[in-house]
């Protein structure tokens, strides 16, 4: 019995062997004849290495040829990955590695855990080191193995500050992008545009990668390169912005504002004497606290200039500067006042005030609304009651009835102005005639969204297309509107339940719900200027093969007539045509000239024009504007947080340009914003001097702003003929 048991195991171990041996085989042949391309490329992946190798960024340079944007070779220490896989190795080269480098060892550490960094590449330490550091480093490789040093690219901005909102930053890719990036090629560890025309044309400025192909011994060590394809450098930009005018626009823009936070508002009073605020002083001074300014060439919307305030020193990016430190010069706040990294003239949203009223005045001259159209005439007595057929008399104590002008300075009552038609009613700002626009547009066309699809017909409530990030579409208020706004908590849902005739006359002088940027504020004045086109804005002129070379003469501009262009982007791009016939077009020009001219209007005493005494000495004769005051009236309706806007339009056809301001809580339209395009305008035909534009000092890490104030060389054209003026 114990000889079958024997004999039954043997043959159970040959069984066993024999399976085991077949198994075996089969997995040889499979190994050699199957999956033999595999196993080629695992052992050639563990003896070669391949490198990518990044391009060279395209450049940025301005209308003029001046390089915006550039790049410089810097110096990288690396690490091999093999060398500090273990801690206690890794914590050895990083104490070592810390005194050369002026990085702490927790510094190095977060840089080996950081995603950002390829992991099958050496670790980059540290970017932009010197010479005698890299000569350091080579002196003594048997004390910093798997040191190496690489050459990288580098982002400049020789010009910083100027237009930095438009040029934009280059960042690290953000978790939320990560996903995105890789799919399109790129290293963890490269930088992205992530503001202005550096991200929005990110793929034509980053170029292709290349690669090389070293061979490696069993630790690492390069032995040879087998294969190599360069890089090819990302193409060109050129802007259409004049940094000549992009300069004067932001120092303008940034004086302004200063000197306006020495002015006060005055707390009115009441009928009975008192301060209509009382828990505030007599005087309360403007906070100014932002603004912006957008410059068109009307003839096909390039925008010549676009300056936003607060503005930053796109350099910061780039510096180097602990996260601390970088968080001091830009802090997170939840005030919007102070908020740096935001472009005002495109991601503002703001009430217009009174410069909306020729969007207004045009939708009821084109709609007939107007009895006689541009012969209308209103007697306007410095209020306005709705009609019987608007409201219920009996519910004037729960809804608001009667509207009224802005107070005279002389009288402190509503301003009366007598028989106006559409031309005076622009040129003197009668809200009187526009609450009776918006009130009998609404309730004689049974409450249908009339005025709300003339005045988008010019490009409001929706994005104009520019090719920056971040644009706001801004919003035309109207019943679904309203909904919308109640359902995300931002108005009541009492207040969300319909449009009224209430929200109505408020939309016809610029105020309420509406919400519009500084750029479709000055788009919507293009379209009266070049004949009712409204065209896309456009930031970038041109298109060029990469590397345009530097000028020969001129140190920070390139030479743009040696220069390949490969695409021309600022071109018409027409998106409509807002008929202006009848009239229409020529009647709101004439409000908007007398605006700057006068004369005003005469009632039972002279009411000059919004704009007429500031405009008194502007050189009219050498380039002729229209333009619109505009006063958004702010929280609470206290003086100090009035906001100021005014928008104009050049009538000369050889200077076609349209230039529009915004100044947050800066008070009236003609005293804050209408002296910046009074100014701007005065630039353009050489009364008013200009900074030269010079090529920028390196960055002070040290400073406690994001960039050093600024100012004019002259305010002199901030005054009208009687001086400064005074609130």
């Amino acid at each position: 019995m114990s000889g079958d048991r024997r004999s039954r195991r043997l043959v159970a171990l040959g069984v066993l062997s024999m399976t085991l041996v077949g198994l075996l085989a089969v997995r040889l042949w499979f190994m050699q004849v199957v999956d033999a391309p595999a196993v080629a490329e695992a052992v050639e992946a563990n003896r070669t290495r391949t490198v990518v190798l990044l391009p060279e960024r395209g450049r940025i340079f301005d209308a003029d040829g001046r390089v915006l944007a550039d790049n410089e070779r810097v110096l990288a220490v690396t690490v091999e990955r093999a060398v500090i896989r273990r801690a206690s190795d890794r914590l050895a080269l990083f104490q070592r590695l810390s005194g050369p480098l002026d990085m702490t060892v927790d510094q190095l550490e977060d840089r080996f855990r950081s995603r950002r960094y390829d992991p099958l590449l050496p670790l980059p330490v540290k970017e932009g080191v010197n010479e005698e550091t890299v000569l350091f480093l080579r002196e003594r490789v048997e004390d910093y193995p798997g040191v190496g040093v690489q050459e990288q690219w580098s982002r400049d901005y020789p010009y910083a500050p100027l237009a930095s909102h438009v040029v934009g930053y280059l960042g690290a890719i953000r978790e939320s992008e990560v996903d995105f990036y890789l799919s399109q090629g790129y290293l963890l560890s490269e930088r992205v545009g992530q503001f202005g025309v550096e991200q929005s044309f990110e793929s034509v400025l980053r170029g292709t990668t290349g690669w090389v192909r070293y061979e490696v011994d069993s630790r690492g060590n390069v032995l040879r390169e087998l294969e190599r394809l360069e890089p090819v450098a990302g193409r060109d930009l050129v802007l259409t912005i004049d940094l000549d005018v992009q300069q004067f626009a932001e120092e303008s823009l940034e004086t302004q504002l200063r000197s306006r936070r020495q002015i006060a508002a005055r707390n009115p009073r009441t009928g009975t004497g008192e301060y209509a605020f009382p828990d505030f002083p007599p005087a309360v001074p403007f906070k100014a606290p932002a603004g912006s300014v957008v410059v068109l060439d009307h003839r096909d919307n390039s925008v010549v200039a676009m300056a936003s305030y607060p503005t930053f020193d796109n350099r910061w990016f780039n510096s180097g500067v602990s996260s601390s430190r970088f968080a001091e010069v830009f802090p997170v706040t939840e005030d919007p006042d102070e908020s740096i990294l935001v472009n005002r003239a495109i991601q503002g949203r703001y009430n217009l005030g009174s410069t909306f009223k020729p969007f207004v005045a045009y939708a009821a001259l084109s709609t007939g609304q107007l009895p006689g159209g541009v012969e209308y005439q209103l007697v306007d007595r410095g209020t306005y009651r709705l009609s019987d057929a608007s409201v219920d008399s009996t519910q004037c104590g729960v809804v608001r009835c009667e509207f009224r002008n802005a107070l005279c300075a002389s009288t402190n009552r509503p301003c009366t102005y007598g028989v106006v038609n559409v031309v005076d009613a622009l040129a003197v700002s009668s809200d009187v005639f526009f609450y009776k626009i918006g009130d009998e547009i609404f309730t004689q066309r049974g409450g249908a969204p009339v005025l709300q699809e003339q005045v988008r017909l010019f490009g409001f409530g929706a994005r104009t297309g520019i090719e920056l990030p971040y644009e706001s579409p801004g919003m035309v208020p109207d019943a679904a509107e309203k909904r919308r706004l109640a359902d995300a908590g931002v108005i009541s849902r009492d207040e969300g339940r319909g449009y009224y005739v209430g929200d109505n006359i408020q939309l016809a002088i610029g105020q309420g719900l509406l919400s519009a940027t500084p750029l479709q504020l000055a788009q919507g004045y293009a379209a009266f200027a070049n004949g009712g086109r409204i065209m896309r804005p456009q930031v970038v002129h041109s298109i060029l093969a990469p590397g345009t070379p530097d000028h020969p003469t001129l140190p920070g501009f390139a030479h743009l007539e040696r220069a390949t262009v490969l695409e021309r982007k600022a071109r018409p791009d027409v998106q409509r045509v807002v008929e202006m016939g009848d009239g229409v077009g020529d009647a709101i020009t004439k409000g908007l000239t007398r605006v700057i001219t006068g004369p005003g209007v005469r009632n039972l005493q002279y009411h000059s024009t919004t704009g007429e005494r500031l405009f008194r000495n502007y050189p009219y004769e050498q380039l002729p504007i229209a333009g619109k005051t505009g006063t958004a009236q702010g929280l609470g309706n206290q003086p100090w947080n009035d906001s100021s806007g005014f928008a104009a339009y050049s009538l000369d056809p050889q200077a076609p340009y349209t230039v529009a301001a915004y100044l947050e809580k800066a008070g009236y339209g003609s005293r804050a914003a209408a002296p910046v395009v009074k100014c701007i305008y005065m630039a353009l035909v050489g009364r008013t001097p200009l900074h030269p534009v010079l090529l920028s000092d390196p960055l002070d890490v040290t400073m406690p702003w994001a960039t050093p104030p600024r100012a004019m060389p002259s305010t002199a054209c901030l005054a009208g003929q009687f001086g400064f003026a005074t609130e």
